[in-house]
């Protein structure tokens, strides 16, 4: 089984990966954390996703042998648009070593696995911010038809969202023309509550920290289908 290494930022949601060790069975997904700023605003999301922050995470990482990075970060990736992200994963993987990618890419990669084009957005970001996400996914091909932002500053607040918290988050911006509803930020603790929030709204959700696991996996060719990380670990080339 594969060991998956995510760069994470700052603290707030890490707790998830541990959780979804237990849930796919012999796969590692050792983290390490980055520091910077956990404010949600453009020019220190540029500065917390720069490449020198980044090969430090790829250093700290290389102890663990992982087979795949993934910098473990939404709003620090979509933040460079769709051709800087790529040159960020790009350095990323030759400072690693090893292939790597981002949370952002993760989405959009999903999203085309599961034959998603129309989705609705429950974003935890200010609306400048939430919009560059939008502008992504766009530009990866994937429509979305509603956008919310619930304009929290800083990462440190969204991990302290209570689960219901999160759960009511998702199912309010639900739209009914969308095909999934994305939540598109690690720092909030989603993988508990996932097949809870799909059964209510009966169709698939996508977040942050089950699409960036999704994509170290995918990246290290591996399949680990299991069904209590949604309908994207469901599929059988999950």
């Amino acid at each position: 089984m594969p060991t998956i290494g995510l760069i994470y930022p700052d603290h707030a949601a890490e707790d998830d990966y541990p959780l979804a060790e237990g849930l796919l069975d012999g796969v590692r997904l050792p983290v390490e954390h980055i520091y910077g700023t956990d404010l949600h605003a453009v020019p220190e999301l540029l500065d917390l996703g720069s490449p020198e922050r980044l090969a430090e995470g790829a250093r700290l990482l290389a102890k663990h042998e992982p087979d795949a990075v993934v910098w473990a970060c939404t709003s620090g990736s979509f933040v460079y648009r769709w051709d800087g992200a790529a040159e960020q994963v790009a350095k990323l993987a030759e400072a690693a070593g090893k292939p790597a990618s981002s949370t952002s890419f993760a989405f959009v990669r999903a999203a085309a696995a599961l034959g998603l084009r129309r989705v609705s957005v429950a974003a935890s970001y200010p609306d400048d911010v939430a919009k560059l996400f939008v502008e992504f996914l766009g530009a990866g091909g994937v429509e979305v038809v509603s956008m919310s932002s619930e304009d929290i500053d800083t990462a440190a607040e969204v991990g302290r969202l209570p689960a219901d918290a999160v759960v009511e988050l998702a199912l309010a911006h639900d739209h009914p023309d969308a095909d999934a509803v994305l939540v598109p930020d690690t720092a909030m603790r989603t993988l508990g509550v996932l097949n809870r929030i799909e059964q209510r709204l009966g169709k698939p959700v996508l977040t942050a920290n089950q699409v960036t696991i999704w994509e170290g996996l995918r990246l290290a060719g591996q399949s680990v289908p299991v069904d209590s990380l949604g309908a994207l670990f469901r599929r059988r080339d999950a």
